[in-house]
């Protein structure tokens, strides 16, 4: 498997190198959770050629959900419409990107993994890497040919915080991607509860990548292994805020040849949505 497999990431050069396929798409997530409409302005600025916008609140959560965390998990039903009207079907290839560290591109990542789709990537460095190389942009807002695009969540690798309970009773582990201090309760700068689910561990999603990109596989699998401890990657459940960072985890194990982990869809934001529910702070 090379570091261009289509399934996980993709290098810029060999992106650039496929542009113009019509089996394939490619998708901007720039986005910021301080500024909603940040990506949007940025897309509109300027986008690799061809790219589609993918919101992170507009079209990669439902709002109309409540108590399910900061970004609710869509119904498969609205995602493949949204799918088809960017003129994506299971037969195509996706790549996404987002300004460079890859947490927004691996959210679409992981919904289409979610539908079953295998040939979806993120680019590797994203936006920061295709400019810093020269690559091509442009401000065309592309207009997609529809597609059609049928198929159902795998909800066994989506938790929601009654799944999280039994599996942490069970002895699963969980695996919170927010920065250290944020996981302590030291600081809680977007939600309304700082600290962690109990019995969680952290791992901040930021230790998946060095200078910008993703680490080496052999790299990531070694790290990976180390925090399972032994177990099987499909005993473990990433989290983070909503549902986002988390999947840069379940990207970066995927790509180490560690796939199978779940996620938490709410995460913190809607495990907190209950105030019934335990809260621990300080190191797990």
């Amino acid at each position: 498997m090379n570091d261009d497999d289509w399934t996980t990431l993709v290098q810029a050069e060999a992106l650039a190198a496929a542009l113009g396929d019509p089996g394939l798409v490619v998708m901007d997530c720039r986005s910021s959770l301080a500024d909603p409409d940040a990506g949007e302005r940025a897309w509109r600025a300027a986008h690799l050629p061809g790219a589609r916008l993918a919101h992170v609140d507009r079209d990669l959560s439902d709002h109309g959900k409540r108590g399910q965390g900061r970004h609710p998990w869509p119904d498969a039903a609205a995602f493949t419409a949204r799918l088809g009207a960017w003129g994506i079907s299971p037969a195509h290839r996706v790549v996404a990107y987002d300004d460079g560290d890859g947490a927004f591109a691996a959210r679409l990542w992981w919904m289409l993994r979610m539908l079953g789709h295998r040939d979806v990537a993120v680019l590797d460095g994203g936006w920061a890497r295709w400019t810093a190389l020269g690559l091509p942009v442009d401000a065309a807002v592309p207009v997609p040919v529809p597609a059609t695009y049928a198929a159902r969540f795998d909800h066994a690798h989506l938790f929601d915080a009654h799944a999280v309970r039994r599996h942490l009773d069970a002895g699963g582990l969980l695996v919170d991607a927010r920065a250290a201090e944020r996981f302590r309760g030291e600081v809680e700068p977007i939600d309304p509860v700082a600290g962690h689910v109990p019995g969680a561990v952290n791992r901040p999603y930021a230790r998946n990548l060095a200078e910008g990109r993703f680490k080496p596989r052999a790299q990531l699998r070694e790290e990976f292994d180390a925090l399972l401890g032994g177990r099987a990657p499909s005993t473990m459940v990433a989290m983070c805020g909503s549902g986002i960072t988390a999947c840069h985890h379940l990207l970066a194990m995927a790509h180490a040849g560690l796939p199978g982990a779940a996620l938490f869809t709410g995460s913190w934001s809607g495990w907190i949505s209950d105030p019934a529910r335990p809260v621990a702070t300080g190191d797990a």
